[in-house]
């Protein structure tokens, strides 16, 4: 074999792998990929490239889709990289407030998917979730048990709710909820989402959770949405970025000591 037919051979297993992983988890980013396959950052932005030019993903800021996400929710493909390094630190923050031994839920979203990232990575956890892509993140670890959350699917944040979702979660009891926001509404003092379906899935988590923890990164502090979900004041704490430090600062005492600024790197 040639040295040139050696190195494509390479190239192609290692394009595979990033194929691969996609099929899993419909999103990776450079950092993780560089680290996983052993390369530069600009060796995976040529692979990348290479497979966006043959139909296979579609690049996004820091990393790459899945074209049957595209297809399916270009939206969705753009929340998933959005703000991510905020997500990350928000992530990191928020993991870290779960016991070794908690049975945790998540709701679907991507800041909580980033949630669902770190703590996969350990074990002694239960896990409860309605998210497609949170769902296939965890099941990586058969350490810990995870219980899907089934119902009517909604491809907008690739989510599953309704009536059967509802009475799925009314079944368990679990120590932590780490739900999405759309939006925080710090003069009204809740927390809202995007629709009355989501909303009523996210009440029913909150009743079956002993304490929940928001995440939301900046950019929720600054846009509107639709249905109210809940008032700040009965979250055990909601999780963000400096981004948002201004506008926190500015809310009344009891309202401002909910929140926790997760640190910047």
């Amino acid at each position: 074999m040639t040295l040139r037919a050696a190195m494509l051979q390479v190239t192609e297993s290692r394009q595979t792998e990033i194929l691969e992983l996609l099929r899993e988890k419909r999103f990776v980013d450079v950092r993780t990929l560089t680290e996983r396959l052993g390369v530069s950052v600009a060796t995976i932005r040529r692979d990348l490239a290479e497979l966006e030019g043959a139909g296979q993903l579609r690049r996004t800021h820091g990393g790459a889709v899945s074209v049957s996400q595209v297809a399916l929710d270009p939206g969705y493909a753009d929340r998933a990289v959005s703000n991510l390094k905020e997500k990350t630190r928000i992530a990191e923050t928020a993991a870290a407030m779960v016991q070794d031994g908690d049975t945790v839920m998540l709701d679907a979203g991507t800041t909580a998917l980033e949630v669902a990232r770190k703590l996969s990575l350990r074990n002694g956890l239960t896990f409860l979730s309605n998210g497609a892509d949170i769902l296939a993140e965890l099941t990586g670890n058969d350490r810990n048990p995870v219980y899907a959350v089934g119902g009517e699917y909604a491809a907008i944040n690739r989510s599953y709710r309704g009536p059967m979702a509802e009475h799925f979660i009314r079944q368990f009891r679990v120590d932590k909820l780490i739900l999405n926001a759309a939006s925080v509404d710090l003069e009204r003092g809740v927390i809202f989402t995007g629709s009355p379906a989501n909303a009523a899935v996210q009440k029913v988590m909150i009743e079956m959770a002993g304490q929940v923890i928001v995440v939301a990164d900046h950019s929720k502090f600054f846009k509107p949405s639709f249905s109210v979900v809940a008032p700040i004041a009965a979250m055990e704490a909601v999780v963000t970025d400096d981004g948002a430090a201004e506008v926190i600062a500015a809310a009344p005492p009891p309202l401002r000591s909910k929140f926790i600024i997760a640190p910047a790197r």
